[in-house]
This record gives C-alpha cells, structure tokens and sequence, in this order.
C-alpha cells in the first residue's frame, strides 16, 4: 500500500527574508576579509618604480698655478735637505714671477755651459774658430763636459767668466775653482738676466752670437730635453734648453733654464733646484715648477 506523504509547508515570507539577509551580511563579511587581508601592512608591497641614480658629486676645481708652485716650494724645503726657486718673465708681457728662495747660490751644474759660450762668444765678437764651433756643439747639444773643460780654459776659467758677467749684468754668480766649473754657484735672477742676454736685444753680444748659441740650445739631444720644457704649451721640440745635474754630498743638484711658448707667450725661464735626494725627485721639482709658474705668468 502506497503512503502518500504530505507536502512540506513552505516557509513564510519573513524567514526567506531574514535567510536573504542573513546570507547578504555573510558575503559583506567575505569581502570585508578579503580587502582586510589585501590592505594589511605586512603584505608584500607592489614594485616600486626605480630610484634615479644619485646626482655625481661636483668636480672639485684644481688648485690655482700660483699655489701649485708655492706648495711645491714648501714641500721641496720641507721634505729635502736643500732649496728649489724658479723665476719666469713674459717677453710679451713684460711680466715677471718668481717662487723660492731667489737669493739662493745654487750650484750650476751643466748650466754654466750656456755662460761659458756666451762668455767665449763676447770675448771673440762671435768670430769662433771651425774647431770652436765644433766643440761648442757637443757642449751645448750633448752636454760633453770634456767640452765644456776645453772652453772653460779657452775662456780664462773663472776669471774670465767674472769679467764677462760683470759686462752681462750678473751680480750674483761666482765661477768655480780648481776647474770644476761645474761648482760655479748663481741665482735665479742672474740665470734670468743671462736668458736675457741670449735671447733679446738687451745684449752685449752680437745678434749672430745670440742666434748661434740660440740654435744651439734649439738643438739639444732626445735625452737633454727635459726640466722647464715642460712649460712649453706646443712640444718640447720647439723650445730652447740647457740643462744640469750634479750628485753632491748634500742632495742631487738639478737646474733648468731656456726660452719657450706658452699660450701664444714667449718666456724665458729659470728653475733651479738642490739637496734633492735622487736625479728624479729634481728633475720632476722643476719640471712642476716651471709648468706652473708659466701658467700664472700668463693666466693662461
């Protein structure tokens, strides 16, 4: 027998309303959660566009030429056992600027060489016998000290050399003695007044003598072009130079001193340096020096 079951009552109005309710405060609730969850600050955060790359820091300005040579100066006394001057004049300009110890008696070294020749070159009006010539070339150009020997004699040694400076101009220069013409001592302003000599006008010496030991000094050998060439703005080539080294008991001796071009300038310039401990330490002092005395002489 079939039982027949009766129809299940269907609910009021008022309860399908609070099931509607009931389920519409559940989904608020789910999306309350799911945006709690999204916001929460340990929740890993989103790529954040690239940082700029930090400014680079500005270049700081090098140190005027003035203070370049004068802390050079400083450094030289301070750390070696001896002095380093240089003295630079503008031909164009008429300017002049030295640094150092300019009342300083340096030992020449193989720069006498250039007052030995101009001295030969007075005593003789420029009038130099073939074999002369020849060995004033390899003084000049070579630096051949057995040259120089032979026209230190020539010249009356340091008697000689005295009398021509007293015509020069040079106060402050004494000639060596016993023939070490080499120990002949000056300044920075008499090597100036014997630059002047050579190459201007203001000259007891004939303008075929200054060309001629100009050209000498024009010509010098690969391993003599160094010191105030440096100062030259062009190429060593083109400068004028003579240099000089001398290992003593005090220091190494190293002096510089010619004619060159900076910026358009002729200068002529003396750098002189001693009681340095090696050649090197020398030769970079007054190649320094000179570069930066040049500067500042012409603001250039």
């Amino acid at each position: 027998m079939s039982v027949r079951t009766a129809p299940r009552p269907y609910p009021p109005l008022a309860f399908r309303r609070l099931r509607a309710l009931t389920i519409l405060l559940v989904l608020v609730a789910l999306v309350n959660l799911v945006v709690h969850l999204v916001d929460r600050p340990d929740a890993p955060p989103s790529a954040a566009p690239a940082a700029a790359p930090a400014a680079a820091p500005a270049a700081v300005p090098p140190p005027p030429p003035a203070t370049v040579v004068a802390d050079a100066v400083e450094d030289w006394h301070a750390r070696e056992s001896g002095r380093l001057a240089v003295v630079v004049t503008d031909l164009q300009t008429g300017r002049t600027t030295a640094y150092g110890d300019t009342d300083h008696a340096f030992a020449t070294a193989s720069v006498v060489k250039v007052d030995i020749l101009a001295t030969l070159l007075l005593q003789k009006q420029g009038k130099l016998s073939s074999a002369q010539r020849e060995v004033a070339s390899r003084m000049i150009r070579q630096s051949s000290n057995g040259a120089a020997t032979t026209l230190w004699k020539a010249i009356g040694r340091e008697k000689g050399l005295a009398a021509a400076n007293a015509t020069f101009g040079l106060t402050g220069t004494t000639g060596g003695t016993k023939g070490r013409w080499g120990a002949t001592t000056t300044t920075t302003a008499d090597q100036l007044r014997l630059l002047q000599v050579v190459f201007t006008e203001d000259s007891p010496l004939t303008p075929e003598s200054r060309t001629y030991l100009q050209t000498l000094m024009g010509g010098v050998a690969t391993d003599q072009d160094w010191g105030v060439t440096a100062a030259d703005s062009r190429s060593d080539t083109d400068a004028y130079v003579k240099n000089g080294w001398l290992p003593r008991t005090g220091g190494w001796v190293v002096t510089s001193v010619g004619k060159v071009e900076h910026e358009g300038h002729p200068l002529l310039v003396a750098a002189l340096s001693d009681g340095g401990a090696t050649q090197k330490k020398g030769i970079a002092a007054v190649e320094l020096v000179a570069e930066n005395a040049a500067k500042d002489v012409t603001g250039a």
